[in-house]
């Protein structure tokens, strides 16, 4: 039946790859589910019950088109504290959410046609966010052989005159890989060279294990060429309450507050409220909840590495993710986890849905306790272990 009235760029319709996991998670009663990066905690009650005595006390309406103005004044004040860095208060808009700020950066300063950089493995909406405001994704391989470092000529070799922008996301989702410092330096410097934007995805910032964040907007004259994403989805373990920010040249933040305006009007006052006692409270909040995701993290990947023909590589750098490559078990990355939700009731993300060079790997969210994780890890090598001998081969 021919699909009346729908826009014909959606006329051929794919699940995504979040949505599609949605459902494969109801395969099985007892599935355990390590496909989406939603924790199993909580937010923090300090956050819900001050965003809550707020709403009481009446923080229930619009707030100023830039965000809760006491919340950008805590946004700005984190960047002091962490990071040396100030940040004036009309370079920083709330939103609801990373991606939609994404969105909203993209659409910003994509003009149609122009091509965006997205290093992969990467964050799986990116291509579409892409191409939603009108430009060309061109994706950047980066390699488990170079610890995903994205290549300086690689890079170069990529860029032409319809160029506009560069994507970076460290700690990396679904890779966990941390951008080293001279890495974001040579960014910076290619990016003062052909003049492009970065758009640094800085979502997971609290969960770097092998080296501190550095944000790329502290790298020599990337502020005016830098827009910054922020979230507190993750940071925070606050992912339904869908608030983020972005920060960037004023200019840029006024383009964005116009589109806004004509999406969502605001953020969600409450949310704001919620986002703002994270901040405030950050240093009570966040030590525990990172390391418990850290102890996850090392745990899973002790055990997937005990595993013949699977490798997790030790020790995880960032995020709490682990990218399994499964190379040497002869199976595409969406073969191999159709495996093993067919055989183990385990559902993971196939590599493939991350780019090209996401092929040949699995993601796994340590999103649920250790107990879980166990139990994944004991279920995935007893799927292998029943492969026929000709298959082990393979990978053996």
């Amino acid at each position: 039946m021919e699909k009346k009235f729908l826009a014909k760029k959606y006329a051929v319709q794919a699940p995504t790859p979040m949505g599609k996991s949605d459902q494969l998670a109801k395969s099985f009663d007892d599935c355990i589910n390590l496909s989406l990066g939603d924790p199993d905690l909580i937010t923090d009650n300090i956050i819900i019950e001050n965003a809550f005595k707020d709403a009481a006390s009446g923080h229930t309406k619009y707030t100023e088109f830039r965000g809760d103005p006491e919340l950008r004044k805590e946004i700005s004040l984190f960047y002091i504290q962490e990071y040396g860095i100030r940040i004036p208060d009309k370079e920083i808009f709330v939103c609801a959410s990373g991606c939609l700020a994404m969105y909203l950066a993209l659409e910003a300063v994509v003009d149609d046609g122009e091509e965006v950089i997205i290093p992969g493995p990467f964050f799986t909406p990116y291509p579409q966010q892409v191409e939603l405001a009108g430009g060309v994704p061109v994706e950047l391989p980066t390699y488990e052989e170079e610890d995903f470092q994205i290549n300086g000529e690689r890079l170069e070799s990529l860029i032409t005159d319809k160029t506009k922008a560069i994507i970076i996301n460290s700690p990396n989702n679904p890779t966990g890989a941390m951008q080293r410092k001279e890495t974001l330096l040579d960014i910076a410097r290619i990016a003062g060279k052909y003049d492009i934007v970065v758009i640094a995805d800085d979502i997971y910032t609290s969960f770097s294990y092998s080296m501190p964040f550095v944000p790329i907007i502290s790298m020599p004259e990337m502020r005016e060429r830098t827009i910054t994403i922020n979230s507190f989805s993750k940071n925070f373990t606050m992912t339904g309450w869908r608030v983020g920010n972005i920060i960037a040249p004023e200019h840029i933040i006024n383009a964005v507050q116009q589109i806004n305006e004509n999406v969502v009007f605001t953020a969600p006052s409450i949310s704001q409220r919620a986002a703002l006692h994270a901040l405030r409270n950050r240093e009570r909040i966040q030590p525990p909840m990172v390391e418990e995701y850290r102890k996850r993290l090392y745990f899973a990947a002790e055990k997937i590495n005990s595993i013949k023909g699977l490798s997790a590589g030790y020790p995880p750098c960032g995020s709490f993710y682990l990218f399994v490559n499964i190379k040497k078990t002869g199976m595409s990355s969406r073969d191999f986890a159709d495996f093993l939700l067919e055989k183990a009731h385990v559902l993971v993300l196939p590599g493939s849905a991350f780019g090209q060079s996401g092929e040949g790997y699995v993601r796994i969210a340590c999103t649920v306790g250790i107990p879980q994780l166990t139990e994944a890890a004991k279920r995935i090598e007893n799927a292998l272990d029943q492969l026929k001998e000709q298959d082990r081969d393979k990978y053996e």
